[in-house]
């Protein structure tokens, strides 16, 4: 089930946050208290990309269990264009949420909000999230050579996009 933000998500949020594996292909370190307390804030604000945050922000729920998180926002000056991103809780890789989770979301992104285009930008050393925008039929656009300093070093970028016209609802 995907759903918008809740004050108690804020330690299961912290739960994966935290491990320093899942943060290792994130923009940001290993979240504290503190952190998810901030981000938790913000993120409640992310109820739709056509509202003031421009963006959407929903928890990947399974049986009453936070998985994991995902998201969607504008990168242009209209809604026409998407940028998606997300974290799993690792305990539950494997059984197929994220794949289930971003296919929802880019039926949102393409259905509701009327996108021409989404896009993922990942650390290309990720394999998981790259085999997962193959999944879900994105498209590897590009590869970025040392484009991105993160975490005291360059690290290179994969992007991978899908067009309207070539999303096919599952």
């Amino acid at each position: 089930m995907l759903r918008t933000y809740r004050d108690e998500d804020i330690e299961p949020l912290l739960d994966y946050y935290a491990d320093p594996e899942v943060a290792r292909f994130l923009l940001e370190e290993p979240w504290t208290y503190d952190d998810a307390d901030a981000q938790l804030a913000l993120r409640k604000q992310r109820t739709g990309i056509d509202g003031p945050a421009s963006a959407l922000a929903l928890v990947v729920e399974h049986e009453g269990a936070v998985v994991g998180d995902i998201s969607l926002w504008t990168t242009g000056d209209t809604v026409s264009r998407g940028e998606v991103g997300w974290a799993f809780h690792p305990a539950y890789g494997g059984r197929g949420f994220a794949t289930e989770a971003l296919r929802s979301l880019l039926g949102i992104a393409f259905d509701r909000y009327r996108m021409h285009r989404v896009v993922a930008q990942l650390d290309a050393r990720n394999e998981p999230s790259a085999k997962l925008c193959e999944r879900v039929g994105m498209r590897r656009e590009g590869y970025l050579r040392a484009d991105w300093w993160s975490k005291g070093e360059w690290t290179d970028t994969l992007v991978f996009g899908m067009l309207a016209s070539e999303w096919q609802r599952p």
